[in-house]
């Protein structure tokens, strides 16, 4: 099992991934976590939970020039690097018949080109010492076109196929690249939303994301692992039908 001494998390601020950053803290590593919120980013700072082992930055996944200097800089502030989590993510209500370039954008940029932007670099890092761990924050959403968010579902396909292709490319030099797909978890993004089942805390969602990451196995899993047999069945539904679902 891998030890985790140096840690990278974006878009930590709330979810899964503050939940992550604070599963870290508490085994030992030295973790900086970067988010566009500034208030809940100081609020993780001092919760007793992060032992002094947490520090913060603000930074928007959209400004994208500022990324790999970013990154550089981060990484030098802790003296190397043992694993990059991508947990940042948007999904805007979509309402019936709403058509919004701006929203779709957003999801794309957020959830998929961010993404891109700080694991190339994290990869090119981790390829040339032949270790290291990248874990994306995908969704069971990117299993199958949904009729209620196009651009949501795309993005987190896209990703995860991103994360797939970065696997293959990297497995053989030693890197570990993990594809979490979660369900329902209890966050901020599902709040208010109807008809979850199976919804999970953020805590137990991110332990069983770091236990998958830290038994380096290079893998692509659903969390919890009941949602493989769902996401089995979605994508096997016959598209006739599945286009007149409200799924």
């Amino acid at each position: 099992m891998a030890k985790y001494e140096k840690a990278i998390v974006v878009g930590g601020s709330t979810g899964i991934g503050r939940a992550m950053a604070l599963q870290l803290a508490g085994a030992g590593a030295q973790v900086v976590v970067l988010g566009r919120r500034e208030k809940e980013l100081k609020e993780l700072e001092k919760d007793p939970l992060a032992f002094g082992r947490i520090t913060t930055q603000v930074h928007d996944v959209q400004d994208f020039d500022s990324i790999r200097g970013t990154f550089d800089a981060v990484v030098a502030k802790l003296g190397g690097l043992d694993v990059l989590i991508y947990a940042a993510g948007v999904m805007p209500k979509i309402e019936e018949g709403e058509y919004d370039f701006a929203k779709d954008k957003q999801m794309i940029d957020v959830n998929l080109v961010g993404a891109m932007g700080w694991m190339n670099p994290a990869a090119a890092r981790f390829e040339a010492a032949k270790s290291g761990t990248i874990v994306g924050i995908s969704s069971i959403a990117g299993e199958r076109g949904r009729r209620g968010n196009p651009a949501y579902c795309t993005s987190k396909g896209a990703l995860s196929i991103y994360l797939e292709s970065l696997r293959n490319r990297c497995s053989r030099y030693g890197v570990n690249v993990v594809t979490i797909k979660p369900g329902f978890v209890d966050t901020a993004m599902t709040k208010g939303m109807k008809g979850l089942f199976w919804l999970v805390s953020a805590d137990e969602a991110a332990s069983q994301s770091l236990a998958l990451a830290r038994s380096e196995v290079s893998a692509s899993a659903f969390v919890p692992s009941r949602w493989a047999l769902v996401a089995f069945i979605v994508r096997n539904i016959p598209s006739f039908i599945f286009r007149k679902m409200n799924f």
